[in-house]
């Protein structure tokens, strides 16, 4: 069982920048891989980042490419999602969620586990 806690949301303007946290439980995060994935009210749950369990490859959606890096301390059981440029579609929900063994998982369907989630808010 891991449980996720995330942190670091927040309301900020047009271009400025965030990072957001998420802690894991448990003594095998070096086993999971995360992701950040965001829901904006009215829309569907979207992903944004993930970082894979072992080599800590990363993968990103093409909305935030080159603004957004997701990285990871397992040292400190916590992934981090680090927002630059922020842009006011940026508004949403972001959840981090783990996923053991995964590489590359993109999909919803593909994450066991899952935070409650922190709200970014990206004003004009």
């Amino acid at each position: 069982q891991v449980q996720l806690v995330e942190s670091g949301g927040g309301l900020v303007q047009a271009g400025g920048s965030l990072r957001l946290s998420c802690a894991a439980s448990g003594r095998t995060f070096s086993s999971y891989a995360l992701g950040w994935f965001r829901q904006a009210p009215g829309k569907e749950r979207e992903f944004v980042a993930t970082i894979a369990w072992a080599g800590g490859s990363t993968y990103s959606a093409d909305s935030v490419k080159g603004r957004f890096t997701i990285s990871r301390d397992n040292g400190k059981s916590t992934v981090y999602l680090s927002m630059n440029g922020l842009k006011p579609e940026d508004t949403a929900v972001y959840f981090c969620a783990a996923v053991k063994y995964g590489v590359r998982a993109t999909r919803e369907s593909e994450y066991d586990y899952w935070g409650q989630g922190t709200q970014v808010t990206v004003s004009s």
